[in-house]
């Protein structure tokens, strides 16, 4: 920490009273009221140093052997006001980062000019702070830190904006080349007292030998500044930032890290939630809530800078805060560049709105933002045409193979994430299914909006529909037809298709779904393909890589007692006439939903060999239950 002592004469302020006076063989000739406080001085020295205390002076009458001028709004208090004194006295003062604010703003406030004398306190106060202050790390941060107090006077002279410009210039130089930052000095130093937190002089050495300094820098990050600078308020944070990022030197994920640091010191936590909900001035509120959207504003527009995670964490703070709609779209747009590194955990965002639990409409706009982002670009470069101009390629002709490459890669990526996003969408829709007050309309919405071929596997898809179905007795027929739309049975593991075919709350028509597709899967695999018929096989045969994955267990809350009897197909007279009978209901409930005697599914239906079949067997069993509740 540099210094500056100005003065050689030793100090003989005395208190006698309630009352500073100064030794000295002349009686006193001033009375000078700072804030309460009565000070006996003298007109020489001070007059002769200070331009305001002059004017005072003249415009005020002497009525007394003592003048009186009052000071009622001095900056600083007492103790700029005696630092100035002491200097007009001659009298030694130590001036240093954490009080040269309060002494230039007093000094200015007492027009302590070289007008008034040569080498005045206002010019030895500029010298220290130009030349040392804010050529250091530590006396650039406390120094700003400083001007808090003080923020018209800081402002309106220059002190704020050249404390920031030292700091960012640091911040910007390559960091073998600068101080230490306090919090790894701190720490190198074994305390508060050890290290480079020894005070040195202006003029003096650094305090420790430059071996060892230049060891400990290399240990350094180049994001070291962070935690120094979040020390800072929220308003000189954002311009320190702001200045930090306009030199263009520093890499975006640094600039990244350095909001994290700041947000994790001071955005409001879990201990801090029940302070915020009984916060009824709403000055708590309002403060995180400048704070959060600052530095929304201050997050760097390149992809990655910052991770997913944090974004989101972003985002429930801004829900909690009631933070403004474009703060919060502008995170929602973010996440949803990077979607596909969020986890379900993080995206469960509380909803304060709604009467849902979580903030499902936010979720949709994340989700939309990741599926609107770029096209796949062709599936093969261009050819070129004729022998000659194969064999010879130009320069231009190989960049555009290597700009193909790049495009493919990326491409490959993309379709990577959306498989990544896929999984996790359906089990976020897992996790809002158990919300009595979703409704239908966005369940549905999200469920759609992933593409068919990012799903490679149905049997999360499906559980969210079975959780759903059970929080929501209530639905109509229709409605759960709706619901079960979005789901293809042919992606459906083995476990899943036996877990479907028992489901009471699935519509016939799915269970009539999963029980076709899984006796046409089993009859691939026996080899009786022969026994299909031509249009069954080529249904089968676009789905020969799904069929051929190995099954994936799912795990539910229901149980079906007695699986293995329900299954068996004694008791079963004439499965032939069962399965007209079958036939027959499918007829009737395509009827009523569409009109059509004969839909396209009971055409396949209708299309699967007459033989006995088990799994069909075992639905008509089932199902001899539920045909009146199906019909209701």
């Amino acid at each position: 920490m540099k210094f500056m002592k100005l003065g050689s004469k030793p100090d003989t302020f005395y208190t006698a009273e309630a009352v500073r006076s100064v030794s000295s063989e002349v009686s006193s000739d001033l009375i000078i009221q700072v804030q309460g406080h009565r000070y006996l001085l003298h007109k020489f020295p001070l007059l002769s140093k200070c331009l305001r205390l002059q004017k005072l002076c003249a415009e005020s009458p002497e009525s007394s052997p003592r003048q009186i001028i009052q000071l009622p709004d001095f900056p600083g208090g007492i103790e700029s006001f005696e630092l100035c004194a002491k200097f007009c006295y001659g009298i030694t003062i130590t001036l240093s980062a954490y009080n040269i604010i309060a002494t230039r703003c007093a000094a200015e406030y007492l027009q302590m000019t070289e007008e008034a004398e040569k080498g005045n306190l206002i010019y030895k106060l500029e010298v220290f702070l130009n030349s040392c202050i804010l050529q250091g790390w530590k006396d650039a941060i406390v120094t700003l830190q400083s001007t808090k107090a003080f923020p018209s006077w800081s402002e309106d002279l220059g002190i704020t904006s050249r404390c920031i410009e030292a700091i960012a210039a640091r911040v910007l130089t390559h960091p073998t080349k600068i101080n230490l930052s306090r919090t790894y000095s701190r720490r190198a130093g074994g305390g508060v007292g050890g290290g480079r937190d020894d005070i040195v002089s202006c003029n003096g050495a650094n305090g420790d030998g430059g071996g060892s300094e230049c060891a400990r820098q290399k240990n350094i990050s180049k994001g070291w500044w962070a935690e120094d600078v979040a020390e800072l308020g929220i308003d000189l944070y954002w311009r320190t930032m702001i200045a930090v990022k306009s030199g263009g030197r520093v890499p975006s994920h640094l600039i990244g890290e350095a909001l994290q640091i700041y947000a994790s010191k001071w955005l409001p936590t879990k201990q801090v939630i029940p302070d915020i909900d009984s916060d009824k001035t709403g000055e708590k509120t309002s403060k995180y809530r400048l704070l959060l959207e600052s530095i929304v504003s201050l997050l760097p527009s390149e992809k990655g800078a910052v991770s997913c995670s944090f974004l989101l964490k972003l985002l429930k703070a801004a829900n909690l805060l009631k933070a403004s709609p474009s703060s919060k779209m502008e995170l929602a747009r973010r996440v949803g560049i990077q979607m596909d590194e969020a986890n379900v955990k993080d995206l469960l965002i509380p909803s304060l709105v709604s009467e849902t639990r979580y903030d499902v409409d936010i979720f949709m706009a994340i989700l939309e933002q990741f599926l609107s982002q770029g096209q796949s670009p062709p599936t093969s470069p261009p050819r070129t045409k004729g022998r000659y101009e194969r064999r010879r390629r130009s320069r231009s002709a190989e960049n555009i193979d290597i700009d193909f490459q790049e495009r493919r890669r990326s491409s490959s990526a993309s379709h990577s994430s959306k498989l990544k996003v896929a999984k996790v969408v359906d089990k976020y829709l897992q996790e809002i299914a158990r919300d009595t007050n979703l409704p239908l309309s966005k369940m549905v919405a999200i469920a759609e909006a992933i593409p068919s071929f990012a799903r490679i596997e149905h049997d999360d898809l499906y559980k969210a529909i079975d959780i759903y179905l059970k929080a929501h007795p209530e639905l109509t027929k229709s409605e759960r037809k709706r619901l079960c739309r979005v789901l293809d049975c042919k992606k459906l593991s083995v476990e899943a298709c036996m877990h479907a075919a028992q489901n009471e709350l699935l519509p016939l028509r799915v269970v009539v779904q999963v029980l076709f597709f899984e006796q046409a899967r089993a009859a691939m695999a026996g080899g009786k393909v022969t026994d299909l018929p031509p249009d069954i096989k080529a249904l089968l045969a676009a789905q020969d890589d799904h069929s051929s994955r190995p099954p994936a267990a799912l795990s539910t809350t229901t149980t079906i007692p007695g699986t293995e009897d329900q299954w068996s197909v004694s008791g079963l007279k004439s499965p032939k006439s069962k399965l007209s009978t079958l036939k027959m209901k499918l007829a009737e409930d395509d009827l009523e939903e569409n009109g059509i005697a004969k839909g396209l599914k009971f055409k396949n239906l209708c299309s699967i060999p007459t033989r006995p079949k088990r799994m069909f067997s075992k639905l008509l069993s089932i199902n001899n239950n539920r045909s009146v509740a199906e019909k209701n």
